[in-house]
């Protein structure tokens, strides 16, 4: 397949929320629209998702490390998401901190202008605190959209989380990485 005939990547990193559970949502939602999806999970995510499912949706591996050098690599990101993002992913990214692979890839990617659009999942109390804004503003500062910045997104209230599940905005994403491509 040649560079200009091969469907889209979008890299799906996510994180340890409870929202992890529905990725094949958005999965389900990318593939309808003719991207190929690579899901990268956060170690502690590993536990919030179905790795064997996701694997047989996708077709690729769901990784959680770096590759050993005997592996071969993901195709290039066109796109991506990051969902449901949690407080200390987006703390950690914005400060540059680079400890697991998901981390690493987007300390990278901003720099190489692959477009990244992120869904956080944080609760109330968490989304006030100056740390998280601050990372907030950096991170759109860079060129990432956040829905945590649109009238829509409003955090939840501490120990509520469960109740949002169901209602978690996958598509604002999609929508967004694919507004970036055009």
């Amino acid at each position: 397949m040649t560079e200009a005939n091969r469907r889209r990547m979008l890299y799906v990193i996510v994180c340890a929320a409870g929202p992890a559970s529905d990725v094949g949502k958005l999965v389900t939602l990318a593939q309808q629209r003719d991207w190929d999806v690579q899901i990268i999970a956060t170690p502690s995510a590993l536990d919030f998702v179905d790795v064997p499912l996701l694997e047989t949706q996708t077709g690729r591996p769901v990784r959680s490390r770096y590759r050993k050098p005997d592996e071969p690599r993901s195709p290039k990101a066109d796109a991506i998401i990051v969902a449901p993002a949690t407080y200390n992913t987006i703390n950690k990214w914005a400060n540059g901190i680079s400890d697991t692979y998901a981390l690493g890839i987007l300390a990278e990617v901003v720099g190489l202008g692959v477009p990244v659009a992120v869904l956080p999942f944080v609760n109330s109390a968490l989304a006030s605190r100056l740390a998280f804004k601050q990372s907030i503003s950096q991170l759109q500062g860079e060129g990432v959209w956040l829905s945590s910045n649109q009238p829509d997104f409003q955090p939840h209230a501490p120990g509520t989380g469960d109740q949002h599940v169901a209602t978690f905005p996958w598509h604002h994403a999609l929508k967004e990485v694919e507004k970036a491509l055009t």
